[in-house]
């Protein structure tokens, strides 16, 4: 029988919109067989985990109400079997099939199928109209539901819009724009298991790509795990850097996260421990350096590395470099711009005048033309826009980073609670023992770099993340 005179409508509620983090509360499937309706079924399911508040008000499931239910364990083999053979049709598709796939994989079980997406149908057959949700397809459709946000009730209007499409689309244009929404995958590599394309994640996360031998190749993020990798393993440019990795790939992981911050640590931390061959190397924390005027009466700025400043002290000091030179080279640069004195400054060593002084670039300090002070006042203006941010923080601190869908502010398994000091970037705890275990490790020594730019552009967009002092238990934003 061919898929297309076999098909299985599919809707499902759940906790939340990452299957990463969140669980199935409802499944509801009506299959089609030759153009009849062959079963019609639904169940409600435990998610071993609390529903939210707004979601519970969306679809009417509460907790008290799945309480009872079966887990998706034992519902799996029999909604595996009413699933089997069938084109998976779904609206917003690749949402309803990752958290099958992500709910089958607990199980060990496999699932795979050819998915016919609603949305990308009506798109392709009415190009026209630009809202394409189930409640505007409804209302152009003169389609009802009885049960509007439940499984089955979503099922059933899917099924009652094919049947519409059929009766006034005309057969050839229907199995066009039918072959054009189904969900395609970009064509892997030959080395890599054919399944990756349904496992990979939709959401946040960071990855690996690992060669022959466990060779860690490359280490990447993304705001969705399968379309960047996929997109990347799929490289066709026969000289393109993509193709030449992919052609290495032997294994891929990877580890989703709530959100961009957690998947930026969690890359920073790999390309700084494990240093994989495609990635550009990290330059060593110890070496990075910065800006210190002397606190004296001579004008100089000290280049010093950060393994020799203080924390107390960090709020002296101006830019963040990844090594020495590249601090001199950044305080030459506003010498010239600003005519310091590059003689004052400490970054020359001449006898008498400086050299720009002869090039009319300095006003003079070191002569005593221009007073030391108002050099070294003009010397703490240039530096002004480099000055190190403060630690905004108490001590160490446990950052909540909620999914995009605005779950869980309480560091449970639907959250990344990232463990931070100094700005310093301990780990990522999903559990109360991580995060004890966390609140102990020592403090990392050295400043590091990466940490540091990745949670300052990070605070500047998301200055409201819930975040709770480890000395305390309350959480505080």
């Amino acid at each position: 029988m061919d898929a297309a005179d076999n098909l299985v409508f599919v809707d499902l509620e759940t906790t939340g919109g990452n299957p990463a983090f969140h669980r199935i509360t409802e499944i509801g499937i009506v299959r089609v067989v030759n153009g009849q309706v062959a079963e019609q079924w639904s169940s409600l399911v435990n998610p071993q985990c609390g529903i939210p508040a707004y979601i519970q008000s969306f679809t009417g499931i509460s907790d008290a109400m799945v309480a009872d239910a079966p887990l998706f364990r034992d519902l799996a083999a029999p909604v595996l079997e009413k699933l089997r053979g069938a084109l998976f049709v779904a609206h917003n598709a690749r949402f309803d099939y990752s958290f099958l796939r992500s709910e089958f994989l607990k199980c060990d079980l496999h699932f795979s199928a050819q998915v016919l997406c609603t949305v990308k149908l009506s798109r392709r057959l009415f190009p026209e109209h630009t809202r394409h949700n189930l409640d505007a397809i409804m209302q152009r459709h003169g389609l009802t539901c009885q049960a509007r946000h439940r499984a089955l009730g979503d099922a059933l209007v899917l099924r009652d819009l094919w049947f519409k499409l059929q009766r006034e689309i005309p057969a050839r244009t229907l199995q066009a724009a039918a072959a054009q929404a189904i969900l395609g995958v970009p064509k892997l590599p030959e080395h890599l298991p054919p399944q990756l394309a349904d496992e990979l994640p939709e959401g946040p996360g960071a990855y690996r790509y690992f060669g022959e031998d466990g060779a860690l190749l490359y280490v990447g993020r993304s705001h969705s795990l399968r379309t960047r990798v996929l997109d990347q393993l799929a490289a066709q440019r026969p000289s393109s850097r993509d193709r030449k990795l992919s052609d290495r790939v032997r294994r891929v992981d990877w580890v989703a996260t709530s959100g961009d911050l957690g998947a930026q640590l969690l890359e920073a931390e790999w390309i700084k421990t494990r240093r994989p061959l495609f990635n550009r190397h990290p330059h060593r924390a110890e070496d990075a350096a910065t800006l210190r005027p002397v606190a004296d009466l001579s004008g100089r700025v000290a280049v010093v590395r950060f393994e020799d400043v203080r924390p107390a002290d960090v709020k002296h000091c101006f830019g963040v470099f990844h090594a020495e030179k590249d601090a001199r080279h950044a305080l030459a640069e506003i010498a010239h711009a600003q005519q310091l004195c590059k003689k004052v400054l400490g970054l020359e060593a001449s006898e008498g005048s400086c050299f720009a002084l002869q090039m009319g670039n300095c006003r003079g300090a070191c002569v005593g033309k221009e007073p030391l002070i108002l050099h070294a006042m003009r010397t703490q203006l240039a530096l002004s826009a480099l000055k190190i941010k403060s630690w905004p923080f108490p001590g160490r601190i446990a950052l909540t980073e909620r999914h995009s869908s605005g779950f869980a502010a309480d560091g449970s398994s639907e959250a990344d609670v990232h463990v931070l000091e100094e700005w310093s970037y301990l780990g990522t705890a999903r559990s109360v023992d991580e995060l004890h275990a966390l609140s102990e490790t020592p403090a990392p020594r050295g400043f590091d770099v990466d940490v540091y730019r990745i949670l300052v552009r990070h605070f500047t967009v998301h200055p409201q993340m819930p975040w709770r002092d480890l000395r305390k238990p309350t959480l505080q934003s």
